[in-house]
């Protein structure tokens, strides 16, 4: 919707000379309510993930098994990540073709953020690892359908020049949803069953203003032909000889993702066993405080900064080397001040990545139709650390020479991330 009084098209469905009107290149400034409902969508389903991922899943571990608990972090998180891979680019997929009259979007929003909640109660009752496994991995399962459906609703909605300012708040939205998670972490004092509950309210509710205000563009019967499922499975194969930049854009994604993830996978475990924290859930919401409060201001100020110069290479190539900084100074300074100055500068880099390249992303897409499975498949890159970084981790932590390594192999795998962003060369 546009930020003047103009009405929006009252057919959605087709296009003046038939191609769905859903499929064209937004030009309209979206409203202040529909980036709102966009931002707290991903502050609930970041709480969902980082919550867990960061603590009380390892909190689970500790009580289940402490002796094996980072090999039992190392396979719940490594499983729904698996399922992530599998997840967002189908269910993108699915919303791309989805005709419902509540539009395409919006009912994977709300079905995915259902399941997930429910995952997550049942999750709070599990007794062995396998339970919390599977139910860990149906949380991703639902929370990846929403996460599918939401980023597509950014090139669905959003004018190019309006992406970086959109990218910064989702950015902050996803690092509230952290901080949202280690709140959580502190306050249940250890108490992982309440910790699931709170961040299945959280999800629920976080919804709700993006689906009163969804203006998601609603898709007719039959505007698009039908095809067989074998065409359906060979979308999801997109050449990087055809397509150079997607595939640039995707590996240095994953690349700094993997190296982001190293850097935070263990962090309850190196506070407890390395730094001998009194209160490790209570270090990682300090830790998680400063890293948040460093991405939202460098998230919006960075994503305007590249809409206003018309260049996105340099903020993704600068704030990709400051990341890796990061895992410098924790490799050097394994001590609480260190801690804080990590956080500090992860927080600096990773909010300015992730607001710009999420506008670069959306500007290397193939094809219009194909925008959901399109952003799931960048997605991946997101996801796939997930399975990487955790068995990367446990190899680096107990038999590469301990949380130097783990913080070492961050810096430099995060660190390749930005040399490979010079080859992309449809966006400057």
């Amino acid at each position: 919707m546009s930020l003047s009084n103009t009405p929006a098209p009252p057919d959605h469905g087709t296009g003046p000379d038939g191609p769905p009107a859903a499929f064209a290149e937004p030009t309209r400034m979206v409203k202040p309510r529909w980036v709102t409902g966009l931002v707290l969508v991903n502050v609930g389903i970041n709480c969902a993930f980082f919550g867990p991922i960061n603590i009380f899943i390892g909190q689970q571990a500790i009580s289940i098994d402490e002796p094996s608990k980072e090999a039992v972090l190392s396979l719940a998180t490594a499983c729904g990540a698996a399922v992530s891979l599998v997840a967002n680019p189908l269910f993108g997929a699915l919303s791309d073709r989805t005709t419902s009259g509540f539009g395409r979007r919006a009912p994977w929003v709300l079905a995915g953020a259902v399941l997930a909640a429910i995952a997550l109660l049942a999750m709070s009752g599990a007794t062995t690892v396998a339970l919390m496994v599977a139910f860990w991995c149906v949380v991703q399962l639902g929370a990846n359908a929403a996460y599918a459906a939401i980023t597509a609703a950014v090139p669905d909605r959003v004018p190019v020049l309006q992406r970086g300012k959109v990218g910064g708040l989702a950015a902050m939205g996803q690092t509230l949803g952290i901080l949202t998670g280690a709140v959580f972490g502190a306050v249940v004092s250890g108490n992982f069953m309440v910790g699931y509950w709170l961040c299945a309210a959280a999800l629920l509710l976080s919804v709700i203003p993006y689906l009163i205000h969804r203006d998601d563009p609603v898709l007719r019967k039959g505007a698009l032909p039908r095809f067989p499922l074998v065409a359906f499975l060979r979308g999801f194969w997109i050449s990087p000889r055809l397509y150079p930049d997607f595939a640039w854009a995707g590996l240095t994604r994953f690349l700094v993702n993997v190296g982001n993830q190293l850097t935070i996978v263990y962090l309850l475990f190196f506070l407890r066993d390395v730094l001998k924290h009194e209160d490790p859930a209570a270090g990682v919401l300090v830790l998680t405080g400063i890293y948040a409060l460093m991405v939202m201001i460098t998230a919006v100020v960075a994503g305007p900064w590249s809409d206003r110069v018309g260049r996105r290479k340099p903020f993704v190539i600068g704030s990709s080397a400051i990341i890796a900084l990061a895992g410098l100074i924790l490799a050097f300074f394994p001590v609480w001040p260190g801690a804080l100055a990590g956080a500090a500068v992860l927080g600096v880099g990773f909010g300015a990545y992730v607001a710009v390249d999420y506008a670069l992303l959306t500007q290397v897409l193939p094809v219009a139709l194909d925008r959901g499975k399109d952003m799931g498949i960048i997605n991946v890159a997101n996801s796939l650390p997930q399975v990487v970084a955790p068995a990367l981790a446990l190899a680096a932590v107990t038999s590469w020479g301990g949380y130097r390594s783990l913080f070492l192999a961050a810096a430099v795998i995060g660190l390749l991330g930005a040399v490979f962003v010079v080859m992309i060369k449809g966006v400057r």
